[in-house]
């Protein structure tokens, strides 16, 4: 009687901690959202005072700095040139009050604004939303290029689908980047790495992998044991991804890719499909995270409807100008291999 007691009063104070907690929360978001808000009327009253004076030489450049100069000794640095004007284009981008999220904040909608593609910022505005990103991660995100990664793969037009929630992914390549962007492992680039070792650094930083990987992903087991007959086997990393509603087995090579890795990882899949999933599941994905490959070798290695994926992963974060050539490359490939 006693435990159910004590059990029934940690219940209670837990509950209680919960609903404090929330108010908390919910309190913070609120001011934060009020922050936003007043930035966007902000720059509303800022373009509307620069269209009437329009037909003056730079006027909204001295509109601002005077606002400014105005108004940072009485509220501080949070109202400043560079401040104004980034509310001044806030509310350039989102003319319309209702289409400003309360679930943002300032520096979310900050690093939007900066993102002159509509579609990308649509991109990134459904993603921050459904996976309820912080400012941090929507930046890290923006910066590893994950929009354009996408697009080495797809189409715009299924990115977005998949963003907006207007259908759930029917292949992986729809969510598997390629390259893959690890420069949280915080190891530094040389000729070689122990896959052992490169194992366990995405262990450590399994959240941040976690989010590279992208949506829907829980992860199941580290070198899980395949016994087959009297032989073992080892996987490196299992997932599981609840939109595809299939297993994803992970192969890490920290080598350049070979057919032999890509039979290695063929075995695992089918293990998987004719030993772990069930009948109402969809059939098991399988990504070789590699050093460097050979599109040409691997795309003529793999059956054209093949569930496994190849991805090149990278220890820093790319340059626009990079993913822009790889865009490029990989076009340029596909149309060869057409032509052939």
């Amino acid at each position: 009687m006693n435990n159910q007691v004590q059990q029934l009063e940690k219940n209670f104070v837990a509950d209680v901690r919960q609903i404090i907690e929330t108010a908390k929360t919910n309190a913070v978001r609120s001011v934060d959202f009020q922050r936003v808000i007043m930035y966007w009327k902000l720059g509303e009253r800022i373009v509307v005072e620069e269209q009437q004076g329009k037909a003056r030489a730079d006027y909204g450049t001295y509109l601002i700095r005077n606002l400014a100069e105005t108004l940072e000794p009485d509220y501080g640095s949070g109202f400043s040139v560079r401040t104004l004007e980034q509310c001044r284009q806030f509310f350039r981008t989102y003319p319309i009050a209702n289409a400003v999220r309360s679930q943002f904040n300032w520096y979310q909608y900050r690093l939007l604004i900066q993102i002159v593609d509509e579609y990308k910022r649509e991109y990134y505005e459904h993603e921050a939303l459904h996976n309820c990103w912080t400012g941090r991660e929507l930046e890290r995100q923006i910066n590893s290029g994950l929009y354009e990664r996408l697009l080495l793969s797809n189409d715009k037009k299924s990115v977005l689908e998949v963003a907006r929630r207007e259908r759930i992914p029917e292949k992986p390549s729809e969510i598997i980047k390629d390259p893959m962007v690890l420069e949280f492992l915080n190891l530094k680039p040389q000729a070689a790495y122990y896959e052992k070792d490169f194992e366990s650094a995405i262990i450590t930083n399994l959240q941040d992998f976690l989010l590279e990987l992208g949506n829907g992903f829980s992860f199941v087991a580290r070198q899980k044991r395949l016994l087959l007959e009297d032989d073992e086997y080892f996987a490196d990393l299992v997932f599981y991804n609840r939109l595809m509603r299939c297993f994803v087995v992970i192969e890490i090579k920290t080598h350049k890719l070979t057919h032999k890795d890509i039979g290695q990882l063929q075995m695992y899949v089918n293990y998987y499909d004719r030993m772990e999933k069930l009948s109402d599941e969809n059939p098991t994905v399988g990504i070789l995270l590699c050093a460097d490959k050979n599109n040409t070798m691997v795309k003529f290695s793999l059956p054209e409807n093949s569930h496994i994926q190849t991805s090149v992963y990278q220890l820093y974060l790319p340059t626009e100008k990079q993913l822009l050539e790889e865009l490029k490359r990989e076009l340029n490939d596909n149309m060869q291999l057409f032509e052939n």
